[in-house]
């Protein structure tokens, strides 16, 4: 099973992921403790020169990718209700690294309460 050699996390990203993630000695740079207040842009250029995935839970990287057809090694991008239990979240997030990191590297993933949703970029 292939893991990530480091995930960047975007400053959205809620704690709780960040800290799973690390729990399952999965190495993730935290834009919130690195690099708090930057563009999109800027997050996605430090994931790609770290050569890293990106977990974020803002939709403009969507547009970045598909529309600006940005270079990226791939992102998650988490979509669930604002009043969803965050450490359930965090467990479903964590269990796709896990379990589904070979399909979703180097693509754009979605993911729900209820699915992940993986697409081919042209990056």
């Amino acid at each position: 099973m292939k893991l990530p050699k480091l995930i960047v996390a975007d400053e959205c990203v809620e704690y709780e992921i960040v800290l799973q993630l690390r729990q399952n000695d999965i190495p993730v740079l935290s834009i919130m403790e690195s690099h708090s207040g930057i563009k999109d842009v800027q997050v996605l250029s430090i994931a790609v020169n770290h050569n890293a995935f990106l977990l974020t839970e803002d939709k403009d990287f969507g547009e970045l990718v598909f529309r600006f057809h940005l270079p990226h090694k791939g992102i998650l991008l988490v979509r669930f209700p604002n009043n969803y239990d965050p450490d359930l979240k965090a467990e479903k997030v964590v269990n796709i690294i896990l379990q589904k990191f070979e399909d979703i590297n180097n693509r754009f993933s979605v993911l729900d309460e209820h699915k992940l949703r993986i697409r081919f970029t042209d990056k």
